[in-house]
């Protein structure tokens, strides 16, 4: 990629939300913490779906900001936040506008790029799209795209983003039938801990569970 170290699942979705909102609702940009994690956690045009917290959605982009690519500023009484992939990654407008897709969406063709960019940028035709994901997959600085192996029976290859690193599976990496896209390492330990975080939480729900049924003298280990 480049000298920025790969991105988490929470860090590629805070980033994608920040850059889709700039051009899709600028009166509403930079956006308030609400507002972004409202963006991150919408069940439309994303893939994969999460659920972010609001302290967890504070301390990514308190990370996003140590890296530079995160701008905040105070709006009245409440903070603001907007992205600076322009300033750090140094890429035309358009080809941020694709990286903000495969972003919030996963692995793409240049079919289904084109049509999910539409309300951020209006691609002449597919050639276009491909022409700006040539110049991303060869950037001097380090490729922030790559071309996945085509799947079979598919036209047309698909694209994936590399902030978050290499795919797990290399170039042949594909949407899988649950549909759940490309993970990298950083994704998948990502994925990991929120179980883990959800394991934990579901433990407390069952002893708080077992003492009710001890004070009231039921047996609740059916």
């Amino acid at each position: 990629m480049s000298n920025l170290r790969a991105l988490s699942l929470f860090e590629v979705r805070v980033l994608g939300v920040l850059s889709e909102k700039q051009r899709t609702v600028p009166d509403s940009y930079p956006l308030t913490l609400n507002s972004l994690v409202s963006g991150c956690n919408q069940k439309t045009s994303r893939n994969p779906i999460i659920e972010i917290s609001d302290a967890e959605a504070q301390a990514t982009l308190d990370s996003l900001k140590a890296l530079s690519l995160v701008t905040e500023s105070s709006g009245g009484r409440v903070y603001r936040y907007g992205h600076n992939l322009d300033g750090v990654l140094k890429i035309p407008s358009q080809s941020i506008v694709l990286l903000t897709v495969l972003m919030l969406r996963g692995p793409q063709t240049p079919g289904e790029l084109r049509i999910a960019s539409e309300r951020m940028h209006n691609f002449a035709d597919i050639s276009s799209v491909e022409g700006f994901l040539e110049e991303l997959a060869d950037r001097a600085a380090g490729a922030l795209v790559r071309k996945l192996a085509r799947l079979p029976g598919a036209r047309e290859s698909r694209w994936t983003h590399l902030l978050a690193g290499e795919p797990a599976g290399g170039e042949t990496a594909g949407l899988d039938e649950a549909g759940t896209g490309d993970l990298s390492l950083g994704e998948v330990a990502a994925l990991k801990a929120h179980v883990a975080r959800l394991e934990a939480e579901l433990a407390g729900v069952k002893a708080l569970l077992g003492r009710v049924c001890s004070e009231l003298g039921i047996d609740g280990s059916s």
